[in-house]
């Protein structure tokens, strides 16, 4: 986390992706977990119409299967959400419209629910194309203390001490998790679990489904 005017703002998030359209629905769902821990419950509708919109604008225009990025950060005022991909010569337009996924209408969607903050910014060989949210200045990204984080602390801590091709660093006998080796410490524990249950005949899906009802529940229940 940053801290910047005596709140918390959270570290920018980004997630590498092939863009096809069955990947849609999953960008989405990372999309609305990502901005409830943000507390920006509001604004997942609008933010994930721009994420759909942005991913049919590569799919269609660059191609089924183009490796690309997709970054969110916080500011002050905005959420800024933008997708990278490899071809800086297929540029979006306002009347820009995608039949590949559900929406169907383009960039103009994008233009409408950001009250016309998007635009095309060209890095060597890639292009992005971003657009901003406006956000209320009192948004925080601060989680909530909670037996069940505890308990999460607790996992991550005892997973740091396994041999996984993590960047912990080993001090005495405590261990050291940098932000993104714990994420992918916890991961790890994900994976584990979902083994575990197949094992024993559980169905992984069913159980990852409602675990995120009532991770969404409990969140729910503290905005």
């Amino acid at each position: 986390m940053i801290y910047a005017s005596d709140r918390v703002v959270p570290e920018p998030w980004r997630h590498d992706f092939a863009a096809h359209p069955r990947e849609v629905a999953q960008l989405r769902r990372m999309v609305r977990l990502r901005l409830i821990l943000w507390g920006l419950h509001d604004h997942v509708d609008a933010a994930q119409i721009c994420v759909s919109e942005l991913v049919a604008n590569v799919i269609q225009h660059v191609g089924e299967g183009t490796p690309a990025t997709l970054r969110m950060e916080l500011n002050r005022s905005h959420l800024h959400v933008e997708v990278e991909d490899p071809d800086p010569r297929a540029l979006p337009t306002l009347l820009a419209a995608s039949t590949v996924l559900e929406s169907g209408r383009g960039m103009a969607l994008v233009d409408a629910v950001t009250d016309h903050r998007w635009g095309v910014s060209l890095r060597g060989d890639t292009k992005v194309v971003w657009c901003e949210l406006a956000v209320e200045d009192s948004a925080t990204g601060s989680a909530t203390n909670g037996s069940r984080i505890t308990r999460a602390s607790a996992i991550l801590e005892l997973y740091g001490t396994w041999p996984f091709p993590h960047n912990v660093a080993v001090v005495g006998s405590s261990t050291l998790l940098s932000m993104k080796a714990a994420e992918e410490t916890a991961i790890e524990v994900v994976a584990d679990m979902l083994h575990w249950l197949r094992a024993h005949g559980h169905d992984p899906d069913d159980v990852l489904d409602r675990a995120q009802t009532h991770f969404e529940a409990e969140l729910g229940g503290l905005l």
